[in-house]
């Protein structure tokens, strides 16, 4: 039986020396944990718990920064046989009220009885649990006990079974945090095996990340795969890696890694940010792939990262492509490694008002679409209709599977679980694509879909294209619709965020984003506003928040009427 703590004992009995994982922080010496160091002070934490009433199967939250800490509280719960979920900690990029309102959702369904933070957030959480039904201790991180020793034999998690709930991924949304995606150990460990296949993962392997943990291409590729494979993992945190986007190539050049998973976004920040000073002795030549997921895929970002960085050793194949979602635990599909993704221009006409993906002709306007590659093994893949009818090749629809990681359930939700599948176990992702020769496609999201004159148009291209405009901060543009009564139909507004505060520059940015999208995309965009730094909101996951972008673009709209 295969279960996080039975890999965990194996490494500690067998290669208790071997460097698990490889914290970097500015300015200090990297911090290298081995599976000894990580199995010992993971236990402190699981007595911890255990001496204050938390129990196997219990729900632990930890609200923590990147650091030892987060490692060790999370293992510590999975020694106890509790059951852990990382949060992110509340930042400047985050509305504290809307942070606070989401932990409150989180309580009341998965109803936990403990929870890990800092010092300085301690006052704000006892005062939440008191609110909160049910007996729940906060721990402080830096008052942890230390253990004298390990006892395998006596851990709780040593008898944990594979079809057990191992931990919760909660994902942020416009509605809150009120779904936790229960995940078994046969689940996650189904999926490293076909997962590891599809990237040919082996020991030799070095992973890079600035991804969050609470996250899960973070938690899944650049965690639990590095540590229950025994592959060695290079971390840094994402706010350390957003002041100073050099980092992760430096670490991919310092620990020689090969592997990287990252969001599109990263590549335009990368080739936009980096600076020439901090590029001198690099060395990307150990890098053999960097994979893009969490969002819609761009080959133009691609392009404009391989222009930049090819001079220092990294080959164009590097960059590949993937698709994924908390519920099949990371990772659907993912691009061959040993040819480039596959790129075609469709007809733009018939992809926003037929919903078919023709390939382009004749000099008319096209979408250039990339594929997300094929489904991993053990993962099946089907487009259907609002029906659930499967659909031709290159018809949009939406994207559904099986396989054999799904999630055990929506924890403590069984409404929620019961509308997420279709008759005979097939999730329904919420994600707009097609397929073509076995490729994936993925067009956007089902709910974020506008209809504009009788065409589709996903706000995430049309953010693509205002992020092509000289001046405006990568990553950090929002488009939603608003309805026209008028009109009769929605009107789009584009949101765009630049470094600057002068109001004849947001002007000439203003312009030139609506032509641009005017321009390169199917619809006329009338109302677009740059605003100054850090005016855009981000779910924690680092996603643009769209329904509360409109919310505050709304009340300043009303406010200056």
């Amino acid at each position: 039986m295969t279960t996080f703590t039975s890999v965990l004992r194996d490494f500690y009995e067998r290669e208790p020396d071997r460097v698990s994982i490889t914290l970097q922080h500015p300015n200090q010496p990297d911090f290298h944990i081995s599976y000894r160091e990580l199995i010992e002070r993971s236990n402190d934490y699981a007595a911890e718990y255990a001496r204050m009433g938390v129990k196997p199967g219990d729900v632990v939250i930890l609200i923590l920064q990147h650091g030892k800490d987060l490692v060790y509280s999370f293992w510590g719960a999975v020694l106890l046989g509790a059951i852990p979920s990382m949060m992110p900690f509340l930042t400047e990029k985050l509305s504290p009220e809307r942070y606070r309102a989401d932990l409150a959702a989180l309580f009341s369904h998965s109803h936990p009885t403990g929870v890990v933070t800092y010092p300085e957030f301690e006052t704000d959480m006892k005062a939440l649990v008191a609110d909160h039904e049910g007996s729940c201790h906060v721990f402080i991180a830096d008052r942890i006990p230390l253990q004298e020793k390990v006892d395998f034999a006596s851990l709780p998690g040593a008898q944990a079974k594979e079809d057990e709930v191992v931990l919760l991924q909660h994902s942020s949304g416009s509605t809150g945090l009120q779904k936790g995606v229960a995940l078994s150990h046969r689940a996650i460990f189904n999926h490293l095996n076909s997962y590891g296949a599809s990237i040919n993962l082996t020991r030799d392997d070095v992973i890079v990340s600035w991804l969050p943990l609470y996250h899960d291409m973070g938690l899944i590729a650049c965690f639990l795969l590095p540590i229950l494979r025994g592959v060695p993992v290079v971390q840094m945190s994402p706010f350390d890696w957003v002041r100073a986007p050099y980092r992760m190539l430096r670490a991919i050049s310092d620990y020689h890694g090969t592997l990287t998973w990252v969001p599109n976004f990263a590549y335009n920040f990368c080739a936009q940010k980096i600076r020439d000073r901090d590029l001198e002795g690099l060395d990307l030549s150990s890098w053999r792939a960097s994979i893009n997921t969490s969002e819609p895929v761009r080959f133009k970002s691609h392009e404009m990262f391989f222009e930049r960085f090819k001079g220092f050793g990294l080959r164009f194949e590097t960059l590949q492509t993937s698709y994924g979602m908390a519920e099949n635990v990371f990772a659907a599909t993912q691009n061959d490694l040993s040819k480039l993704p596959y790129v075609e221009d469709v007809d733009r006409e018939s992809f926003t008002t037929d919903r078919v993906a023709r390939p382009a002709y004749g000099g008319r306007p096209a979408i250039q679409m990339m594929s997300c590659g094929q489904p991993i093994p053990e993962t099946v893949i089907r487009i259907v209709d609002d029906k659930g009818h499967d659909l031709p090749e290159r018809h949009i629809g939406e994207i559904v599977l099986k396989s054999t990681c799904m999630l055990n359930e929506y924890y403590n939700r069984p409404d929620l679980t019961k509308k997420a599948f279709l008759p005979g176990g097939w999730y329904m992702s919420g994600d707009y694509g097609y397929q073509f020769n076995g490729e994936i496609f993925v067009a956007g999201r089902k709910k974020d879909m506008l209809i504009v004159g009788g065409k589709n148009v996903y706000p995430q291209d049309l953010e693509t294209l205002a992020c092509e405009v000289p001046g405006v901060h990568p990553g950090r543009t929002v488009a939603f619709g608003m309805f026209n009564e008028t009109q009769g139909t929605e009107e789009v507004v584009i949101i765009a965020e630049v470094d600057s505060n002068d109001e004849a520059e947001h002007e000439r940015i203003s312009d030139e984003i609506r032509k641009h999208v005017t321009k390169n995309s199917a619809i006329a965009v009338r109302y677009v506003r740059v605003v100054g730094p850090k005016w855009v909101l981000k779910t924690s996951s680092g996603k643009v928040a769209r329904t509360a972008n409109k919310e505050k673009f709304m009340k300043e709209l009303e406010a200056n009427q």
